[in-house]
């Protein structure tokens, strides 16, 4: 039975967000205007995409308090309806790391239990419908260098390079 999803704009201090969500959780947070991501939703989730900025309500508050400094784990339920297999397994682990630190792209593949999956964690990163929330910018590479960030979207590594700055993580090696 599909149900309704519900969206709403997000102004952060790195860009704007679209936050959607259906009765299960946040199903998504894209930047910009999250047409391509609203669309997806439309298709995989249900037609019915409203947007009810009141329903975003408490992930607007959590991430109010994250970009001020006060909130340094996230509770809204989530609904991981945009991914599946492996990538919603590394997703899902990625979701576990602590604030103000890191893993690399092999240990979220270890910690799926396929060690040997490294480049298709850096997929799942890649592809995580749920940034900031889910905080696949504490993913670098075994090196210490950044990696990317967005979808290498522009100025997705400025963005992921804030994020870590606000969490207090010291890059060691930067590298773009």
């Amino acid at each position: 039975m599909a149900t309704d999803v519900f969206y709403a704009r997000y102004d952060a201090p790195i860009g704007p967000l679209t936050l959607a969500a259906t009765e299960a959780g946040l199903a998504a947070v894209a930047f910009g205007d999250g047409a391509a991501t609203l669309d997806e939703l439309s298709r995989r989730v249900s037609p019915q995409v409203l947007e009810r900025p009141e329903r975003l309500d408490p992930v607007r508050r959590e991430l109010d308090e994250y970009f001020a400094g006060r909130r340094e784990a996230f509770s809204v339920p989530l609904d991981w309806c945009l991914t599946t297999g492996f990538r919603r397994t590394a997703q899902q682990a990625i979701a576990r790391i602590p604030y103000g630190q890191v893993a690399t792209y092999a240990d979220i593949a270890a910690a799926t239990g396929q060690p040997g999956a490294t480049r298709a964690a850096g997929t799942a990163c890649r592809t995580n419908p749920i940034p900031v929330v889910v905080p696949c910018h504490r993913v670098l590479r075994s090196d210490g260098s950044i990696g990317g960030y967005a979808g290498d979207m522009p100025g997705g590594l400025d963005i992921k390079r804030h994020l870590l700055a606000l969490e207090g993580v010291q890059l060691m090696l930067v590298v773009p």
